[in-house]
Parts: structure tokens; sequence; C-alpha cells
């Protein structure tokens, strides 16, 4: 038997409880066996009895869905694992979808936050080639740096996994069956490239041509990257392989396709509904209309490689599933890893909100391919309830480019010696929900100049440090009722409706900017009240109503601003020596009397506009 457990959590309030969810640590409570027991001070212990598992104890520490409360869970598209994510990658998926669970949990939902890297298929079998590693080599290897990358980047995931594992294969291949079983599967004969040097078919990415669209020279053989039109590799004019640059020839190759054109029904009914009710991403909308309305039609699932989930059918053992069938129930799978009863989320339509955030490049696969792989098995699935797409972020006039070492790349940004919270700010702030956006060194500084440090910094640090001043970093007894204070608190109330309501309909970007509004609200309070020396001298029960008044205020902002950075919404906490507390319907004062305040911090430092040209410099300007 294993030695007792013994947790020890902070006591929390009426405001802080949802936290606890959030950060996994009371639900230990919930196991068979554990004992609470108060403890001086203000922190609870929980000691688990030894005839619990360890086992046992992990498993209670999972968040599962609850009767009678909101079930939000969440994803973000899987990225490739075969390069280091951009800016653009992050903002237009992982942290997008990290604010908004952010600001879920804060809300008190019951919110998972899934993720992992889409390691199969022929872009992880060419890099492979290219570093001359096998594939399971590059897909740790690569793993590895996205895993660090959105730690620095403090992405809040229940479980950051990886499609190359038993699970993926299990769900995946029990997904086939069923749709096979029930008739959704065709078989076809398909001519496809093969190249007589690498004796070899050549599937989508091992062939580059001219799009038969647009006439960019370098389409893929699945997608054009200049018009986003999706492609066939024999679609392509003048094809060549990747691994030779030769010519390929023609031969025909025996694969299995997905009936979405008998599945289209379902899938256009789940669709007209969800995008409804869940309001979706105006792109996304269009995006899907557009497909349904051109009709759907049989899609291959199935790729002459080796690198893949295989497929376990008679006849196909030497093919595996098509990256974009297989790559969507990495959702599941993913969440198969994090606990075994992951059926309560993925099989739970009337208790579980899916909500799923992409590029608009990624939506077809998320709304129309994935729903119909679901709906295809004839069990009650969760369909997804909202999709969030984003636009293109570029840089400096131009597109990010790896290759020509163009744009800030997710590593780079922590070389920079900038914070996270401010990253998280800027990107979240440019988010391209509506069009396409642009990163420039110039428009990064000003904003942390100007809007993080002189409006959210200057407030928060001139109040703190008066209250420090002048009454010893405690909060004095105040009055409210003055005409100040009234308007303050019905201005801030109109703009936290505001802020919920844009959050509810995962308008992210608007809902840090009246975040913001917020603060500037209480600079302009302390300007009206001009808290001063003088006034402190010669007025102080308006001057006790002001600094208390303020200090509450920061702890507001400590709330609504923590989905987007959390780092400095700890800062305000602590600064208050507050706990995090939930983001409430109303503005209230809940740090009282004689309340001990923690010590003043800077949230944040100038940044040198010298700074632009030796980035630049560095990092490339899209134009070079």
């Amino acid at each position: 038997m294993p030695a007792a457990i013994k947790i020890t959590v902070p006591k929390l309030s009426a405001n802080t409880k949802p936290y606890a969810n959030a950060l996994k640590l009371s639900i230990a409570a919930q196991v068979t066996g554990a004992k609470l027991v108060e403890t001086p001070g203000d922190a609870l212990t929980f000691v688990v009895l030894n005839d619990v598992s360890l086992t046992d104890a992990n498993a209670a520490l999972k968040v599962l869905p609850k009767e009678n409360e909101r079930n939000i869970m969440i994803t973000s598209a899987l990225p490739y694992v075969n390069n280091v994510p951009h800016l653009g990658n992050i903002v237009g998926s992982t942290l997008s979808a990290d604010v908004y669970a952010r600001y879920c949990r804060a809300r008190g939902y019951n919110t998972v936050y899934f993720c992992g890297t889409d390691e199969y298929g022929t872009a992880t079998e060419t890099k492979a080639l290219e570093e001359g590693v096998s594939c399971q080599a590059l897909c740790d290897k690569y793993n590895a740096v996205h895993t660090a990358v959105y730690k620095w980047f403090d992405l809040s995931f229940d479980l950051f996994g990886r499609t190359t594992t038993e699970k993926q294969t299990e769900i995946a291949q029990d997904i086939f069956l069923k749709n096979y079983k029930n008739n959704n599967i065709l078989k076809e004969t398909m001519t496809q490239l093969f190249c007589e040097k690498c004796s070899r078919f050549l599937a989508d990415r091992y062939v580059e041509g001219t799009c038969p669209h647009c006439k960019y020279d370098d389409a893929r053989g699945d997608q054009c990257d200049a018009c986003g039109k999706l492609l066939n590799a024999t679609d392509l004019v003048n094809p060549r392989c990747k691994l030779d640059g030769n010519a390929p020839i023609t031969k025909d190759s025996n694969h299995l396709f997905l009936d979405l054109a008998k599945l289209q029904p379902e899938i256009e009914a789940a669709f007209k509904q969800s995008a409804v009710d869940g309001k979706w991403s105006a792109n996304g909308v269009n995006i899907t209309q557009s497909w349904l309305k051109e009709g759907l039609r049989p899609r291959c699932i199935t790729r002459d490689l080796k690198w893949g989930t295989p497929v376990p059918l008679e006849g196909y053992e030497d093919k595996v599933f098509y990256v974009w069938f297989d790559a969507p129930i990495g959702y599941p799978s993913i969440t198969a890893n994090y606990t075994d009863e992951w059926e309560k989320w993925w099989k739970n339509p009337e208790n579980v909100k899916l909500y799923q955030f992409m590029g608009k490049d990624n939506v077809p696969f998320h709304s129309v391919i994935f729903p119909g792989c679901e709906i295809g098995t004839g069990e009650k699935w969760t369909v997804v309830n909202h999709i969030s797409t984003c636009e293109y972020l570029n840089y400096e006039g131009g597109k990010f480019s790896k290759s020509r070492n163009v744009g800030v790349f997710g590593n780079n940004a922590e070389a920079t010696g900038i914070p996270p919270s401010v990253w998280r700010y800027y990107l979240m702030s440019v988010r391209p929900e509506t069009s396409d956006s642009m990163f420039t060194w110039n428009e990064f500084i000003t904003k942390n100049n100007s809007e993080l440090l002189n409006n959210l910094g200057n407030f928060v640090n001139r109040a703190i440090r008066f209250i420090f001043a002048k009454y010893d970093g405690v909060i004095p007894k105040a009055d409210f009722s003055g005409k100040l204070e009234t308007d303050l608190i019905k201005d801030v109330n109109e703009l936290l409706k505001q802020y919920i309501d844009a959050m509810e309909n995962v308008k992210l970007r608007s809902g840090l900017g009246i975040a913001m509004n917020i603060s500037a609200r209480g600079n302009q309070y302390l300007q009206e009240a001009n808290l001063s020396n003088a006034l402190f001298d010669e007025s102080r029960p308006k001057c006790d109503a002001v600094v208390a008044t303020a200090a509450n205020l920061i702890y507001l902002l400590s709330a609504v601003l923590s989905p987007y950075m959390p780092a400095a919404s700890e800062s305000m906490c602590r600064q208050l020596n507050a706990p995090l507390r939930t983001i409430p319907d109303e503005f209230a004062m809940d740090i009282k009397e004689g309340h001990v305040l923690g010590g003043a911090e800077y949230l944040f430092t100038r940044i040198d506009e010298k700074m632009e040209e030796v980035w630049k410099g560095k990092y490339g300007t899209g134009s070079s």
C-alpha cells in the first residue's frame, strides 16, 4: 500500500472556488477515503488514507462532465509536428482557445481544454527524410519543441498530447469499422502519381506543381497555399516528385472513400442547428455553406504511406488512414489518454458543448468531415457546438517564412526577453477575427508602452503605491455613495456586461478591448478624484473612498484580464494579497476595510523604441 497522500490547498472563498477545479486541487477530496483536516491559517489539507491507491487519487483529479453544470470542452487545431509554430499559428488556434478556456474556468464553468501534435502523414515522412531521422524520432523532437513553446506562452491545456498513440489507433479504427458496417465506406480505384525512380506512389505532400486554379507554382498535392483550394495530386499542372524533382507517371491504386454525399443530410442538419445555437464565426459558416452548396462528394480516407494509423480491412493492409480522416480523431484519443472515461465528454451531446478553434483553412475538416465521421458511426457523439476561426496574421507587410528566416516563431518570442503576458496581450489585440491582420514591431512596442504600461500599469501602480505610502498598505473604511464612486460603478458594470457578452460569443479581441476600457475608466476616476497628498491631507473621507474603490477595481481587472494575461493577473492579486477570483456579473467591493495588501510590483516595463530596428534585423521584414 502507498503511504498517505497529503494535499494542501488555499482556503477557498465563494469567488475563488472554481479555480480549484481549474487547478485540479480540491477535487482530491472526492477520492474515496480522503479525509479533510482543518489546519491553522488559510489552508485546507486533504489526507488520502493508506487504502486508497495513487491511481484512484489521480483519477479523481480528472475533470469530468457534471450534471446541471455548463460542461465546456475546448480544442484547438492540432499543429503539425514537423515545424516550430509561428505567431500566426499560435494566435489562430492554441492561444485563442486558451483565452476562452481560462475565461470559462473563471466564470465557474466545468471546462477542459485539449490539444496535441498531429504526427502522422506525408508531412512527417518528408520532414524525416530531410532531417535524416526516423519518423518517430522526428515526432519526439518536435512534440517536445511544441510543448516547450506552449508552456512558455502559459497555455493551460488539461492535456497536450499527440496522435501517435495506441488510443488513437483504437478509436480511429473503431470509427472506421462502424462507418464500414453502416455502408458509409466506398471502394474505388484511383489514378495516382507514381515516381518510378522512388518506386512509390506519391501521396499529396510528396508532390508539388502548378495550381490549376490560381497558377501558383508551388502548390502541394492536397491544397494550394496561395488560393486555399483543396486539390488532388493529379490536378496539378506539371507535377514533380518532391523527393527527387522528377516528373511522375500515373498508376492505379485501390482506396477507401467516406461517402459524404450519403451523409450530407445529417451533416447539414447538424450544421444548421449548431451554427445558429453556437453562434459560429462568420467565416466558419460561409466556408461550410459553400461546401454544402456545391454538394458533398465521397472523399478518399486512405493513403499509400507507411507512417499512419493502419487500415483494419482485408486487402488494404499496406495503407494507412489519410491524415484528415485521422487527425480530428486525435481530439477524442487525446481525451482518452487524459481519462479512461473519455466517452463522458465525447458521447454526451446533451450535457457537453464542444468549442473548436482553428485557422480558416481547417474549417471543412471540423465542420463537415469530422462530424460526418461521428454521424456515420450511428452513435450519439458530441458534435461541434461552436467553431471559432481566424484569418491570417501576416508579418511586417509579408508572410511568415521559416525557410527565409522571416517572422517570429514560438522560440523566438522567448529569446526577445519580453514576458509572455505582453506577447499574449499583443497577439490577442490584433487577433485576425474577421480579416487578416499584421504583426509589426512598431505596433508591438507602442502597445506595450502606451496600453499596458501607461494605462493598466499606471493605474495599478499609482493606486497600490499610494495605499502603501499613506495607509501603510491597509484598506481604510470607506463610503462608496459619493457621485464619483456611483458613476464609476455604473460605468464599470456596463462595461462588465459588454465584456461578458463579447466573451460568451467568443469575440475575444473585443473582450480584451473592453477589459482595457475598464482600466482606462479607473485612470479617469483617479484623475477626477485628484488622488494626491493634498486629497489625503485635506479630504480624508474622500481619499479613503478613492483608494478602497481603486483596490477593488484592480481586483476586478485581475479577473477580467486573467484569460489574456494570467501572469499579470497573478501579480495584481499578489499586490492585493488576495486569491485569484472568478469573473463576477457585477462590480462589488470584495476587498474590505482592514485588509492588508501584499506589496507593490511593476506589472510592465518600457521597451526602447530602438529595439524595433534591432528585432527587424534579427527576424527580418515581410519584404525581405
